[in-house]
């Protein structure tokens, strides 16, 4: 993966991805969020057989000294294995929030 547009449609980030075979996929950003002392990205593309079956995409997330976004691979198992269980924890805080309202009620 090597070229990232940032586009903002609707109040919804997009980003488009080139895939080491050049192929290129645009997903919505679903989140950046923390997990073992680093930023991470998680993706959801838009079209085709990923997005159908609801496939997330995650990364490294950085950001030069100019604020442009960086996204790298995540290089180990162990890695990938903790950034997944922080996406997951992640999800688990945004079903719980749409189904507890913010006065705490039950929706």
């Amino acid at each position: 993966m090597s070229d990232k547009n940032l586009d903002n449609q609707d109040d919804e980030m997009y980003v488009t991805l080139t895939l080491d075979d050049d192929t290129e996929v645009e997903c919505i950003i679903v989140t950046i969020f923390e997990a073992g002392e680093r930023d991470y990205i998680a993706l959801l593309p838009t079209e085709g057989q990923e997005a159908e079956e609801g496939e997330v995409y995650l990364y490294r997330y950085e950001e030069d000294k100019d604020g442009n976004p960086d996204l790298t691979n995540i290089d180990s198992d162990e890695e990938y294995e903790i950034v997944a269980d922080a996406f997951d924890e992640w999800l688990d805080a945004q079903e719980y929030d749409e189904i507890i309202g913010e006065d705490g009620g039950i929706l």
